[in-house]
C-alpha cells in the first residue's frame, strides 16, 4: 500500500507520542471493530427490518438460513479492507454470491438486496464514526477519512459484483428448463394464479409438503413418493435441496411416511415436512410449514422433522433477538446455581418429557419424588414464576439451548 507525506509510515510510542501513520489507524481501527464483531452482526440484521425485511412474507428458509453466514463474511471482508486499504479488494465472499444467486432464484428483486447491502454500509460507517471518537483516534482525522473514502469504494465494488451475479444467475434460470420450472412454483408459491398444465400436477387433492436435504435428496423423495402411490411435484433448490409435494386424494398421515422412511436407507438425507393439507391454499400452506421445520432440521439434522412437532420452536427461531431474550428471562436465573443451573435444567427435561409428572420425572432420573418437586420449587423461585404459568416458554428456552444456539436461527433474517 503507498504511503504519502501527510501520512507518514510511523508508529506511536506507548506513551502517545508520534504520529499514526494509515497503516496504524487502519490496524487500530479494524482491531476496535472485531471485538465489537457480534455487536455489529446483530445490528446488521436488525437494520434488515428496519429497511422493510419481514422473513414471513414469502423468502425461503433456505435462502434466510444463509443469511447469517453471508453477513458474517461480508463483516469480515469489510473489516479486513479497512486494515488493508483498498488495493487489497479482490472477489466478494462466496457465502455473499451464493445469496445474490439465492435472491435471483427466489424473485428477490435486485433493488430490495443492494437496499440491504446499502444498510449494512451505513452501520458500518456508523461504528466507524463511533470508534474514531474514541481518544486515541482524535488526532488522525485525515487518515479515517481516507478510511470512509476505502470503505465507499467497497460499497461500489461489492454492489457492482452482487449485481452481476444476479444477473448471472437470471440469465441461467432463463436458459434452464429445470431452473425456470422452479421460478414457476416459486411464483405459484408467493400468490400467483395456478396453472396446473405447466406442472403436471393436480392442485386440487392433499398435499404434504417436504423439504429434503442431503446428498441423493431427490432420489430419496421420488422412492417415497412411489412407495406411498403419491403424485409428485419436486423442484431443485440446490445440489443436495429438493422442494417437493406428495399429493393424493386421501389425506396422507405422517405415520404411513416414517414407515416407508424407515424401511429405506435415507443415507444421510434429512426431511423437513408440513401436514397434509386440501387444495391450492394448503398446497401453500403445507410448504410453509416444511420451511419452519427445516429452521428446525437445519440445526438438528435428523431423518425426519414435522412441523407439528416443532411449530413452536420454528417460531420462535425466526426471530434471534426474541429467542436470545426467551432463554434469557427463563434460563439464566438458572445459572446462578452452584452448578449453573444443569441439575434443575435436567429436571425440567424430564419433568416436560414426563407429562409434568413429578413421579414419572423422579423414576427417570433415579430420584424419589420429594426431590424432584423440591428442585422444581427451586426453579419457580429463581425465575419468579409458577412453572404452570410459563411451561411452554421453558420447554422451548430449553430446546434452544439444546440445538446450541440460545440465541436463536441464522435464518432469522436474509442479507441479500
Amino acid at each position: 500500500m503507498a504511503h504519502t507525506d501527510e501520512y507518514p509510515l510511523r508508529r506511536v510510542d506507548q506513551a502517545g507520542g508520534g504520529v499514526a501513520s494509515v497503516d496504524d489507524v487502519r490496524a487500530g481501527l479494524a482491531e476496535r471493530l472485531r471485538a465489537r464483531r457480534p455487536e455489529l452482526e446483530e445490528a446488521i440484521i436488525a437494520r434488515f427490518r428496519d429497511v422493510g425485511f419481514d422473513p414471513a412474507a414469502g423468502e425461503d428458509a433456505e435462502y434466510i438460513a444463509g443469511a447469517r453466514t453471508a453477513v458474517a463474511e461480508a463483516v469480515d471482508y469489510g473489516l479486513m479492507v479497512i486494515e488493508q486499504g483498498d488495493e487489497w479488494f479482490g472477489s466478494i465472499p462466496p457465502a455473499a454470491v451464493a445469496q445474490a444467486r439465492r435472491a435471483a432464484r427466489n424473485s428477490v428483486s435486485l433493488d430490495r438486496v443492494l437496499l440491504r447491502y446499502n444498510a449494512g454500509h451505513t452501520l458500518v460507517e456508523d461504528f466507524v464514526m463511533q470508534e474514531a471518537e474514541r481518544p486515541e483516534f482524535s488526532s488522525e482525522s485525515g487518515a479515517l477519512r481516507q478510511v470512509l473514502r476505502t470503505q465507499g469504494a467497497l460499497l461500489d465494488h461489492f454492489t457492482a459484483s452482487i449485481a452481476t451475479e444476479y444477473q448471472s444467475e437470471l440469465e441461467r434460470v432463463a436458459l434452464s428448463p429445470e431452473l425456470r420450472r422452479t421460478e414457476h412454483v416459486q411464483r405459484l408459491l408467493a400468490g400467483a394464479p395456478i396453472d396446473a398444465s405447466e406442472l403436471d400436477y393436480e392442485f386440487d387433492a392433499e398435499h404434504l409438503g417436504v423439504i429434503a436435504m442431503g446428498p441423493r435428496a431427490g432420489e430419496l423423495v421420488q422412492g417415497l413418493a412411489a412407495e406411498l402411490g403419491r403424485q409428485l411435484l419436486i423442484v431443485s433448490r440446490s445440489q443436495e435441496t429438493v422442494w417437493a409435494w406428495l399429493g393424493g386424494k386421501r389425506k396422507l398421515a405422517t405415520e404411513d411416511l416414517e414407515r416407508v422412511l424407515s424401511a429405506r436407507e435415507a443415507a444421510g438425507v434429512s426431511l423437513a415436512v408440513g401436514g397434509s393439507e386440501a387444495g391450492v391454499e394448503g398446497w401453500r400452506l403445507t410448504h410453509r410449514q416444511a420451511q419452519a421445520a427445516m429452521l428446525v432440521a437445519l440445526r438438528r439434522p435428523r431423518p425426519l422433522t414435522r412441523y407439528a412437532d416443532v411449530a413452536l420452536l420454528a417460531a420462535v427461531l425466526r426471530d434471534r433477538e426474541l429467542a436470545r431474550s426467551l432463554v434469557e428471562i427463563h434460563l439464566s436465573p438458572l445459572e446462578e446455581q452452584k452448578d449453573g443451573g444443569a441439575v434443575s435444567r435436567a429436571t425440567l427435561r424430564a419433568y416436560f418429557a414426563a407429562g409434568c409428572n413429578a413421579a414419572t420425572a423422579a423414576a427417570a432420573l433415579g430420584v424419589d419424588r420429594h426431590t424432584v418437586e423440591r428442585r422444581l420449587h427451586t426453579v419457580e423461585t429463581r425465575i419468579g414464576r409458577l412453572l404452570r404459568t410459563c411451561h411452554a416458554e421453558l420447554e422451548v428456552a430449553l430446546r434452544l439451548q439444546e440445538l446450541g444456539d440460545a440465541g436463536g436461527a441464522d435464518g432469522a433474517v436474509a442479507a441479500s
